[in-house]
């Protein structure tokens, strides 16, 4: 399984769920994911978009499996979030249509990179 490290510092915010989905989430296009439940408005996107005063978990970066994946494949998020949890490394799934994500914080990121490629993942650049 190949993966990419995705350049870009991510935030994970949280806002009222009956709030819009303000402008400055779409500030960089690189990475944005909106999660709208009847408890909350979730937005990952841009560290740098997100203005003072907003709930909000800096220090994000993300792991992208290479895609597109078909839909009847299964435990890919399974294989990379169990060796990194057995390493203690926290992780946030996100899930698209065509691949999975893993958001790891910074602080993370070369260990986690470690670890997987000691089980056969590959990074591409």
């Amino acid at each position: 399984m190949q993966l990419t490290i995705l350049d870009l510092p991510l935030s994970v915010c949280r806002l009222e769920a009956r709030q819009e989905v303000p402008a400055w989430a779409w500030k960089r296009r690189e990475f944005i994911s909106i999660t709208y439940t009847v408890d909350e408005l979730s937005i990952v996107c841009a560290t740098e978009s997100i203005p003072d005063g907003v709930r909000v978990e800096h220090g994000w970066r993300a792991l992208q499996v290479a895609g597109p994946l078909d839909f009847s494949l299964t435990g890919i998020l399974a294989g990379l979030a169990t060796p990194l949890s057995g390493a203690g490394i926290p992780i946030f799934a996100i899930s698209t249509y065509d691949t999975d994500y893993l958001l790891l914080k910074e602080a993370h990121l070369e260990r986690a990179r470690a670890v997987l490629e000691a089980l056969g993942y590959t990074f591409l650049v």
